[in-house]
């Protein structure tokens, strides 16, 4: 726990494993909470989710668990049940779990009966497909939420197989919703004393993911196209082949379209009545890519930037992630810092307080490693 954070006092129970869960908790922790990690007795698989590990634990483990402190309760067993329940109900103010639909209802440990026992007591169920519906037990990994959520049809290029991004987009997205919704319930709860239960899922997340191209699709009846690395609102805005490498280009408006062909030597277009508009270039878009595609490959990407940014025009190199991690700007940010004792570079919050990053909250935590916490009430039910 840190002094000084927004969250530093308020003590977090985490009942989960993977990555959505425990993100959220991952979150909470750099914020000041203290978050003890419930594990089973084997621990949470993610801690050997390879292939990378480091100091004995996969470094994605570290990536979402550092600072947290660790204890292992069997479920099916009534005795580690109770324990757990007491310090629930002595300490937390925000518990969050992604165990499959139902799990903890059948020992006791569900939101409802919780927060009946102990109103101030946040829970944060963290699903796959929601709390109800025909899906609500149907396993949720991320790319079954890709899917399904028409997320992946719109991924690729025209003529392939629908691709997904390859990031657990879902996972953390719905710990980040997670944290959005504890925030706004701690809120509440200084008003009225009371906390309440949190829903969040990871295919809820996907769909908000889908704002755009649902509301798009529910307005028209028209299907998304696969583009690539293009958009269906906006063009020239996609990678552009160069000599020596790929250039995003951003030309979002009609004045930054025009500049982009004059540096391109295609003036004509600007005044071409199927380009002039976006709605004209976004309806002609397999016309007008390959032209400007034509001009681009010919130069270099540093010559194409060049000339761009002189230009005004927003554009950037594809950079792939060694490039990112060694950039100017990523250091300048100092958001990549180290895990204190394991050593182990990963991503700090993407916020600053006052100017001020919150640090890692600290290493990740041996499995059992604090496990009289169960045992050990300290603080009276609020």
């Amino acid at each position: 726990m840190s002094d000084g954070l927004p969250l530093s006092g308020l003590f977090v129970v985490e009942i989960g494993h993977s990555l959505a869960g425990p993100f959220a908790c991952s979150i909470l922790g750099d914020l000041g909470a203290t978050v003890l990690k419930v594990e089973t007795g084997k621990g949470d698989h993610a801690r050997d989710w390879g292939p990378v590990h480091v100091s004995g634990a996969a470094a994605l483990f570290h990536a979402v668990n550092h600072g947290k402190r660790s204890a292992v309760a069997n479920l099916r067993d009534p005795d580690d049940v109770a324990a757990l329940r007491a310090l629930i109900l002595d300490r937390a103010d925000i518990l969050v779990q992604n165990l499959r639909v139902g799990a903890l209802d059948k020992v006791g440990l569900d939101g409802a009966s919780l927060t009946a026992a102990k109103p101030s007591l946040i829970y944060c169920n963290v699903g796959a497909f929601g709390r109800t519906g025909p899906l609500r037990d149907a396993p949720g990994y991320d790319p079954l939420i890709q899917a399904a959520s028409g997320l992946m049809s719109m991924l690729g290029s025209p003529g392939e197989l629908p691709s997904r991004v390859p990031v657990a987009i879902n996972d953390l997205g719905t710990g980040i919703w997670a944290v959005v919704g504890i925030l706004s319930a701690l809120l509440k709860r200084k008003d009225t004393g009371r906390g309440g239960i949190v829903d969040v899922s990871l295919y809820e997340t996907a769909l908000t993911w889908m704002t755009v191209p649902l509301s798009d699709y529910m307005a028209t009846g028209d299907l998304p196209e696969r583009l690539g690395s293009g958009v269906a609102n906006i063009v020239p805005y996609q990678v552009f082949d160069c000599i020596d490498g790929s250039l995003l280009i951003a030309a979002g408006n009609d004045l930054l379209f025009g500049r982009l062909c004059n540096v391109l030597g295609l003036t004509e277009l600007i005044t071409d009545p199927r380009f002039a508009a976006n709605v004209g270039r976004v309806a002609n878009r397999r016309t007008l890519i390959p032209l400007l595609a034509d001009k681009m490959k010919l130069r270099t990407v540093a010559d194409m930037r060049a000339a761009l940014q002189e230009a005004g025009v927003p554009c950037g190199q594809v950079n792939t992630v060694d490039a990112t991690v060694a950039s100017p700007q990523t250091e300048a940010l100092g958001i990549i810092q180290a895990t204190p004792e394991h050593n182990v570079r990963t991503l700090a919050l993407p916020v600053s307080f006052d100017g001020k990053r919150p640090s890692l909250a600290g290493r990740i935590p041996s499995l059992g490693e604090h496990q009289d916490m169960i045992a050990t009430t300290q603080e009276p039910a609020r």
